[in-house]
């Protein structure tokens, strides 16, 4: 049995909250992918060639990969060929399956946080002004709260961007998670030892440090999260547990090009791909495991507090690909 076959089998008419969380927030990405392979098949009498060129620009078009895409549609020639398949409207499933199975193929695949045993749990969240760091926070916050039932307290280390502080200090307070923070303009790290010590004497579970997103000017990055996991690892010698880095999915392959520079300045554990219900191009999460071969652990489905969800890779696919399951 294919993989997609597998997932239609587990999840078409069987609704639970985050089934309707994923095919509402690939909502964009579903409807522009499979009217696309749908219009696609509908052009074609038989499959051949030029339906093949038509494939590849679909799925660059859709933010996978380049190099992806050649993998992906070589795999999709040899099926056809083996399966002798000429009806373009029998090649839906293939298609599907050999996305996603070369995204599952030799990858470490957890989405879990690494959680400390019987110490404080740091996770330093990383990433450029704008792909939605600030909230993100909040929302992992809300969900290792509500999900977990762990202690969590953030901490204002981003003191460069105007209006960080006040923006993770106002979530925070919406929380009723304690924030430290320092002044605007001042030592980002000093901040991070500020909370590891009231984190450790307060007797919390996880500490989520916001961080500076000035990629233009990596020396100086570089050398702040440097210093910042120093601080760390005097305090929590197994810490950071977690570096996520957070993209935006809207920014398509800048963001993945941004993210690539990230991991060249500090060690990525994860990432966070914000506003996935904001775009049509579901591809992103391939190009990332083509570039990065970092696993994605969170994926934004919506602007609610409770929208960002763990990465499921079935659920994904459903929610992707829902319009072709006939």
């Amino acid at each position: 049995m294919g993989f997609f076959q597998k997932i239609k089998e587990t999840f078409v008419g069987k609704s639970t909250k985050q089934n309707e969380k994923y095919v509402a927030g690939l909502d964009k990405s579903s409807a522009s992918f499979s009217s696309k392979i749908n219009a696609l098949a509908a052009r074609y009498r038989e499959i051949n060639d030029e339906y093949f060129d038509e494939l590849e620009n679909i799925l660059i078009m859709s933010d996978v990969g380049v190099n992806m895409v050649m993998k992906i549609v070589d795999e999709i020639k040899k099926e056809v060929r083996l399966e002798n398949i000429k009806d373009p409207h029998a090649i839906n499933d293939i298609i599907v399956d050999k996305m996603f199975v070369i995204y599952a193929n030799d990858s470490y695949m957890t989405t879990k946080i690494n959680y400390a045993e019987n110490d404080l749990t740091v996770i330093l969240m990383v990433g450029v002004n704008g792909a939605g760091k600030t909230t993100t926070i909040a929302k992992l916050a809300n969900k290792i709260m509500h999900e977990e039932g762990k202690k969590v307290m953030v901490a204002a280390g981003d003191t460069f961007r105007a209006g960080a502080i006040e923006q993770l200090a106002e979530w925070a307070n919406r929380l009723n998670v304690p924030c430290v923070k320092g002044k605007e303009g001042g030592d980002p790290s000093s901040v991070i030892f500020d909370a590891l010590e009231q984190a450790k004497a307060g007797g919390y579970d996880v500490l989520i440090c916001d961080t500076a997103g000035r990629l233009q000017n990596k020396v100086n990055l570089m050398k702040e999260l440097e210093k910042m996991n120093r601080i760390i690892k005097r305090v929590v010698p197994e810490g950071p547990q977690e570096t996520l880095l957070v993209v935006d999915a809207t920014t398509g392959q800048n963001g993945i090009s941004q993210a690539v520079e990230f991991s060249k300045i500090t060690d990525i554990t994860g990432i966070v791909l914000t506003k996935m219900d904001g775009t049509a191009k579901g591809g992103i999460i391939l190009s990332i495991k083509d570039m990065l071969n970092i696993p994605v652990k969170f994926i934004g489905l919506g602007e609610k507090i409770d929208d960002l969800q763990e990465f499921d890779l079935e659920q994904y696919i459903y929610g992707l690909c829902n319009d072709l399951m006939e």
